[in-house]
């Protein structure tokens, strides 16, 4: 069958990902190795690139040749991959260059901005390149168009047709169902954590981790860990998907799940179909609320199950003897499931996240919007911390610097955070309908059938269908908080004895 234009248009598109993806071996180098002298010419590179990239997507030639390809005879993967990058170019086809220009300037010293103010615990010093960054998305909103609301805009780059109406309603539900529920946990006898807080030493809590990690099927043939101020996954090409970690010696939950966190997200792309379909939407990760129901799966859906720690508790013991020699399986599990109001997102429990994550939208939102200036972050944040969980942050480093999103440029990024819970939720009813000897399966470290599940019900989809179809070929319906209510109710009532 000649595809002569489809080919051609194929070699474009794997033109534009090498140089996309040149720039994200540029940025992780910067997170992990890039010694402190090189931030400012990095920040020039990453720029540069990003720009060549963009300059390259939204070349007219390209435009005609996705047109004229569209007329060959092509299979459904291939109809998918011009009907989205289509979609796409249309998009990135209304950004001025010299927008995108400034933009990838700005955010590429971001993140050294951020960096430093996060380590001298003063929001001042990261307000201004802020300030200029909430600037530039604010009329990136205007640029791309939007119906209700700027914000929608800017969600359609990380959870394509999300909107305000449907994150405000989601948010209502977990106001109205799941906040009740953390006011009757809370008033509860805590679990024990004393054990948590032990020492680890680092160089043992990897090598648990990494055997772990390999249980679940990352393969480190295909990528590798390293260490980061802030934990992320990241991807350069088919059989390179690099994940980073951070840990405390004193604190054991830092690197684990974190290692557990990641490794899901890298079990996706390293289970894409990218190969065949390089720098396509059908080699392309679906979502980011997706990617994050990946990684909330295997981080609580299996990690903190009970099944997974009268499994895995007694190789643990074997690694810190001393720090574990008092401690049962079942206090453990109960203790890694402890609800606790806490600062820190990243390390919050599954159930107060989502007050972490309610509390970013609504500062996103209203900086998009023009009803919170960047100046009033810090305060704003520590009210809402007030409000929501009964907590107040006493320095910016524990409040509002501890994410690395917005030095990036990443507004609409953090709702995925709570959807991908939300959806992970309702994955792992249909998974144990599929699987019915699930718990089983995980306790005896079966995982390899939890995995292949995936592969075949998400992974090998690529971009094919949005979100909502997606849920719905997986479970029968399209998103509904009732799933995760469902699943949290069961498990936190029965450690809670609710």
């Amino acid at each position: 069958m000649s595809q002569p234009k489809y080919d051609q248009f194929k070699k474009q598109m794997s033109k534009v990902a090498d140089i996309n993806f040149s720039a994200a071996v540029l940025s992780w180098d910067q997170q992990t190795y890039m010694p402190k002298n090189g931030a400012e010419f990095r920040g020039q590179q990453i720029a540069t690139l990003q720009t060549m990239g963009h300059e390259q997507f939204v070349l007219d030639d390209l435009g005609i040749l996705i047109q004229e390809a569209s007329k060959e005879p092509l299979n459904e993967d291939q109809k998918t991959n011009i009907k989205l990058i289509q979609k796409d170019y249309d998009r990135k086809k209304k950004y001025p260059h010299e927008f995108v220009e400034e933009l990838a300037n700005v955010t590429a010293s971001g993140f050294s901005a951020w960096h430093e103010a996060r380590s001298k615990n003063e929001f001042k010093i990261f307000q201004p390149i802020l300030e200029k960054i909430v600037e530039l998305k604010r009329k990136e909103a205007k640029i791309l168009g939007y119906v209700d609301h700027p914000y929608n805009a800017l969600m359609e780059d990380f959870e394509p047709g999300l909107t305000v109406a449907k994150v405000d309603e989601v948010f209502s539900d977990v106001k109205k169902e799941l906040f009740p529920f953390l006011k009757e946990i809370l008033a509860k006898p805590k679990s024990r954590t004393d054990f948590i807080s032990r020492h680890y030493p680092k160089a043992q809590q990897w090598s648990f981790s990494e055997k772990m990690v390999r249980k679940m099927g990352y393969n480190f043939e295909g990528g590798r860990a390293d260490f980061a101020p802030h934990p992320f996954c990241t991807t350069f090409a088919p059989g390179d998907v690099r994940i980073t970690i951070r840990a405390s010696e004193d604190y054991y939950n830092e690197m684990f799940f974190a290692a557990i966190h990641e490794a899901g997200h890298g079990l996706y792309e390293q289970g894409l179909p990218m190969r065949e379909h390089y720098g396509l939407p059908m080699g392309s990760a679906l979502s980011l609320a997706f990617h994050e129901s990946q990684s909330r799966f295997w981080e609580n859906n299996v990690a903190r199950s009970r099944a997974y720690w009268v499994g895995n508790f007694p190789e643990l013991k074997k690694e810190f003897p001393d720090s574990l020699k008092d401690v049962t399986a079942e206090e453990f599990y109960k203790g890694v499931n402890l609800v606790e109001p806490s600062f820190i997102r990243v390390e919050a429990d599954e159930l107060t996240y989502h007050a972490h994550v309610y509390i970013r939208y609504l500062i996103e939102k209203a900086l998009i919007e023009g009803s919170l200036e960047v100046r009033d972050v810090p305060k704003f944040w520590n009210d809402r911390y007030e409000e929501y969980l009964g907590i107040r942050p006493s320095s910016d480093a524990e409040g509002c610097l501890q994410d690395v999103h917005w030095s990036y440029g990443s507004f609409g990024y953090f709702p995925t955070y709570s959807l991908g819970s939300f959806y992970s939720a309702q994955i792992e009813y249909a998974m144990r309908k599929a699987i019915p000897t699930f718990d089983r399966e995980v306790e005896s470290g079966n995982l390899g059938i939890l995995l292949q599940w995936l592969r075949e019900n998400i992974h090998v989809h690529g971009r094919k269908y949005n979100s909502e179809e997606l849920l719905t070929r997986i479970s029968g319906s399209g998103l509904k908080f009732s799933y995760f209510m469902n699943y949290a109710r069961k498990k936190y009532g029965e450690i809670y004895g609710i």
